[in-house]
């Protein structure tokens, strides 16, 4: 089953096919298509954001009524992880690729080191954006990344903060906001204050800043491609991902069964 949905570029009005999946609808793309979507969307300079479902979002989406509205008002919802490959596979609706939060934000880096946009980092613990931003530069020649910041813990319910955040971020004007917070605070930052932000596109990218940063070491990439990754994360921090693995993830086989 499809769902189109209109999306606006350059004055004019396309459709675009979104795909039921589960409980949620995602853009069926690749990861060439996808960066193309979103520099469309920089293009078009209406305030927008990212998301990019993985079996943990999956689980969160079914008792979570602001997440479920998070990904209803998404502009772009791409798939990350080869879990979610394989199951809709197993339902006969096959997804394109996998395009995870952590491959695609290097790419838009890359995108926008050659066309000049601007990006501002938000998440990670204290320095951690910083050197992400070093790390970045070095290895995109030419990225400009206006600004970084690591908000303190619980800053979420602190509104002196979160102004502060916004009026920072607009201070700069960047073209991409690149948010790794966590899910799902990361994708109801960007969902409740995207209008406030006017950003043209954000992305909730997870870990990301800090593998960019070289604090946190990702899955070999002969794991990623058998999708275990979340395995590799276990047995690197088992006492913080033990629950959401091995817990709470597994109710995704009742989701399948669930949603024909």
């Amino acid at each position: 089953k499809r769902i189109e949905k209109n999306y606006i570029n350059d004055g004019e009005s396309t459709k675009m096919n979104r795909m039921k999946f589960l409980n949620t609808e995602i853009d069926n793309l690749t990861m060439d298509e996808a960066i193309d979507r979103i520099d469309k969307l920089i293009i078009n300079k209406i305030p927008s954001y990212v998301v990019t479902p993985n079996v943990d979002h999956i689980v969160k989406l079914e008792n979570d009524s602001e997440f479920q509205d998070v990904y209803k008002n998404a502009d772009l919802v791409l798939t990350d992880g080869m879990p979610l490959i394989w199951i809709s596979n197993l339902k006969k609706t096959p997804i394109k690729e996998k395009v995870s939060g952590s491959d695609l934000f290097p790419k838009v880096c890359n995108l926008a080191a050659k066309k000049e946009y601007k990006v501002f980092l938000l998440g990670a613990a204290e320095g951690v954006a910083e050197k992400a931003a070093q790390n970045l530069k070095l290895k995109y020649e030419g990225l400009n990344i206006v600004g970084v910041y690591s908000p303190s813990y619980g800053f979420e319910n602190k509104k002196d903060e979160i102004k502060n955040i916004i009026e920072m971020i607009n201070e700069v004007k960047p073209d991409i906001l690149a948010v790794g917070l966590g899910a799902p605070k990361q994708e109801k930052f960007l969902y409740r204050y995207k209008d406030k932000l006017n950003v043209p596109v954000s992305l909730a990218i997870g870990a990301s800043i800090d593998f960019e940063a070289g604090n946190i070491k990702r899955a070999p990439k002969w794991m990623q491609s058998c999708g275990l990754e979340w395995f590799y994360r276990l047995m690197r921090e088992p006492k913080r991902m033990f629950k959401r693995y091995i817990i709470d993830d597994l109710r995704i086989i009742n989701i399948i069964n669930k949603y024909k």
